[in-house]
């Protein structure tokens, strides 16, 4: 997995900020001068024309032109001839149903892996690890599996959070419930706050943004990550 070039986000919207724009820097930083064109899976929501119109609007104010991969005759090929992949936010469980629906699980890995950039937010950043066991979303449709596209070597948890101090919920919190998951799988988890990313190249990994990643690991204390630290020990 050493030709990884990868952004993931934990989420596409930052409240008093547009569309991505918290991520703007990084996506064009990542892309690059050379990436005129993005294919994009809206596979995570139901209305993908919409999704579609909605990333291609954005992307067109950074000369980018956006082709949503349902809109290709043959979304193999697609994929095969694109220069980079972006796939958004939604249903975690209802985006890998449709990626192995539509046998993108193994062409994506494998343009991936090859060094092709990929751009995740909030469910198109849980199906770069290995599971979506660490999602928050409520499983509306069956995907064969729990097993991702494993990009990364952890799972990730997007739009984590913690408790305020003054907080009277008494329910499971985001910890609790990466404590289960940590009962019975052993990958590290990443718990991702809103406005940061991880940014993968190569064997480089590090947190991107204005706020701090929490690593769970089984069996040990989590870690509190500060932005601009490098996370390479979750994959050595």
């Amino acid at each position: 997995m050493n030709h990884r070039r990868l952004l993931l986000l934990s989420s596409s919207m930052v409240y008093g900020q547009d569309y991505l724009g918290h991520g703007a820097d990084e996506i064009l930083a990542l892309l690059g001068h050379n990436v005129s064109h993005v294919l994009f899976v809206p596979y995570a929501k139901v209305a993908w024309d919409d999704y579609t119109q909605k990333v291609r609007t954005c992307f067109e104010k950074w000369g980018i032109s956006i082709t949503g991969v349902h809109e290709a005759a043959e979304p193999g090929i697609a994929l095969e001839n694109a220069e980079a992949l972006f796939i958004g936010g939604g249903n975690t469980f209802l985006l890998l149903h449709d990626l192995y629906k539509n046998e993108l699980m193994e062409p994506i890995r494998n343009r991936v892996r090859g060094g092709m950039p990929y751009i995740g937010t909030s469910a198109g950043s849980n199906v770069a690890g290995p599971t979506i066991q660490t999602t928050n979303d409520m499983p509306i449709i069956y995907p064969p599996t729990f097993s991702a596209l494993a990009l990364v070597s952890f799972n990730i948890n997007p739009h984590y959070l913690e408790p305020g101090p003054s907080s009277q919920h008494m329910g499971e919190t985001r910890m609790v419930r990466i404590r289960e998951f940590h009962e019975h799988n052993p990958q590290p988890v990443v718990g991702i706050r809103e406005s940061s990313m991880l940014r993968v190249d190569n064997s480089s990994i590090k947190l991107i943004g204005p706020q701090p990643a929490k690593v769970f690991r089984a069996g040990k204390k989590p870690l509190e990550i500060s932005p601009g630290t490098a996370l390479d020990f979750l994959e050595q």
